[in-house]
């Protein structure tokens, strides 16, 4: 009688195992990119440093307030995402780097996000680094060009959408201003925030 018992509660929990295991999903291919350091200042004019998103899941964009294409699409576009996380109910931060620190003061950068729609309960825009300090990050830890020409008032930058896992890594990046694939953000969001 014991052996059988013992037969039957082996057969559960295997079959309860791979159970467990057939429903966790992974994200294909993830790119793994190290994010190097960065301090700023964020739109409420607090400190934000890079290592402040150590164990959080987030999303990360690279704007400018002057911007007369991309970035206001880009912002609204972001704040449909954080309304689809947020009816998933998937904890992701979000953070919007400036790509002109100089005009860029934390005041502007919060009356633009504002004027986008956003939700700053879990959306920092920083600012407050020199200009070649953010051309350097774009390029080194996100892959992403960030250049101001001199004497120019509009910046050349990338308008992807990157996802950063729990250890700091760039794991995708997608479209941002158009034919943005908000469905996959949400989806991929939820396998890293599960993870």
């Amino acid at each position: 009688m014991t052996y059988k018992r013992s037969l039957i509660l082996t057969i559960i929990i295997t079959t309860a195992l791979i159970l467990a295991s057939c429903g966790t999903k992974e994200l294909e291919d993830p790119l793994n990119w190290e994010i190097g350091s960065l301090q700023g200042t964020t739109q409420a004019n607090e400190e934000f440093s890079i290592q402040d998103m150590e164990g959080k899941v987030w999303l990360a964009d690279f704007i400018f307030t002057s911007c007369n294409t991309v970035c206001p699409p880009m912002t609204r576009n972001m704040a449909k995402v954080q309304d689809m996380l947020e009816k998933e109910g998937i904890e992701a931060e979000i953070v919007s780097f400036s790509v002109d620190p100089k005009v860029d003061t934390p005041g502007k950068l919060k009356e633009f996000g504002s004027a986008q729609g956003v939700d700053f309960s879990n959306w920092t825009f920083v600012t407050g680094y020199s200009q070649d300090k953010i051309e350097n990050f774009g390029k080194e830890s996100f892959k992403t060009i960030v250049q101001k020409p001199e004497g120019a008032e509009q910046v050349s930058h990338g308008s992807q959408f990157f996802l950063v896992n729990q250890e700091g890594k760039i794991v995708k990046y997608y479209k941002g201003a158009t034919n943005v694939p908000f469905e996959q953000i949400v989806e991929d969001a939820k396998i890293v925030a599960n993870q």
